[in-house]
């Protein structure tokens, strides 16, 4: 049974990748995800809020040295083993690339067009195979689809001027034409597209009247939008689909190869079950293939995609109109 697969051109003994979590910030952790059968890992997050204040207060501190004597900048001295977040992570993905035989994924997490991003070239010196560009931002209510989308594209290109590693967007489904939208990132550069993310609502305190977070794992139900959109959009893009969020064992992970994705990402069933769940997935998925005589995860791959599909509109308009009807 072939269960390798091609992530943006990385090889990859399969296509199950744990997600960006804080389960990369432990090597012994990131260890045993490998044992269990991880074919590539995703890094927890570098935010680009956490690099700007940092930079910002290194330059204050700086400034505020050399105010009244040209000596001063001897006077608050920074100490040899002070290390920025951006130094820790670094440190961090070396460690990995010299632990793992895995490919590693760094991740950046930003919203705006700044500099953030010119530190990829940075991750990609320190060892990442590829980079997974995480851009979280909610529209102000006069933004049009329009500048919302040309403000991604450009924090590609910025990122895509840097780096020559893969990279990665990773979207939420909220966009006005997805498939189009897809086709734009393809254009400007991404190598991949990993659907979907997840964000995190925030709730309100009745009692307090003060807002709070609120995290919640994802549901199985989830993948299922995940899978449509990577039934439609397969066949019709030359980039790389990755399927994230609700997959929490083979019976998901199954149906979104089967829709068209290289890869398949996890993340919550690893922080319930550990790491070890991997391997119940990778063996549960080997069964079924073997029963439906699939020999590799390149023949399974696509083959329910719209393209392919028995019934194709089934993926579109007349599949909604018969859930209703029934």
């Amino acid at each position: 049974m072939n269960l390798e697969t091609t992530y943006m051109g990385l090889k990859l003994k399969n296509p199950l990748v744990p997600s960006a979590s804080p389960l990369s910030k432990d090597l012994d952790t990131a260890r045993r995800l490998e044992d269990a059968g991880a074919a590539a890992l995703v890094m927890y997050s570098l935010f680009e809020e956490d690099v700007l204040a940092e930079e910002e207060q290194l330059t204050g501190l700086m400034d505020f040295q050399d105010l009244g004597h040209a000596e001063a900048d001897t006077y608050l001295p920074l100490s040899p083993d002070y290390k920025t977040g951006l130094d820790e992570y670094l440190e961090q993905l070396q460690a990995l690339k010299s632990s793992l035989e895995i490919p590693v994924i760094a991740s950046l997490n930003g919203a705006t067009e700044s500099g953030w991003v010119e530190h990829g070239r940075e991750l990609e010196q320190a060892g990442a195979d590829a980079l997974e560009l995480n851009v979280y931002s909610l529209p102000a209510v006069e933004d049009s689809a329009e500048v919302v989308e040309e403000r991604y594209v450009s924090i590609l290109r910025q990122l895509k001027s840097q780096v020559q590693i893969p990279v990665a967007v990773k979207l939420s489904p909220y966009f006005t034409s997805l498939g189009y939208f897809v086709r734009q990132l393809e254009t400007a550069g991404a190598d991949g597209v990993v659907l979907f993310n997840r964000f995190y609502q925030p709730d309100l305190n009745l009692e307090t009247l003060e807002v709070q977070p609120q995290l919640h794992l994802s549901h199985p139900y989830e993948s299922l939008l995940r899978m449509h959109w990577i039934a439609r959009l397969y066949d019709k893009v030359d980039l790389s689909l990755a399927a994230t969020g609700g997959v929490h064992g083979a019976e998901q992970a199954l149906k979104m190869l089967l829709a068209g994705a290289s890869v398949v990402h996890v993340c919550a069933v690893l922080l319930q079950r550990g790491p070890d769940a991997l391997r119940d997935i990778l063996e549960e998925m080997s069964r079924w293939m073997e029963e439906k005589e699939y020999d590799s995860v390149y023949q399974m791959m696509g083959s329910a995609c719209q393209v392919n599909a028995i019934d194709p509109e089934a993926w579109d308009r007349m599949n909604y109109i018969k859930t209703l009807r029934s």
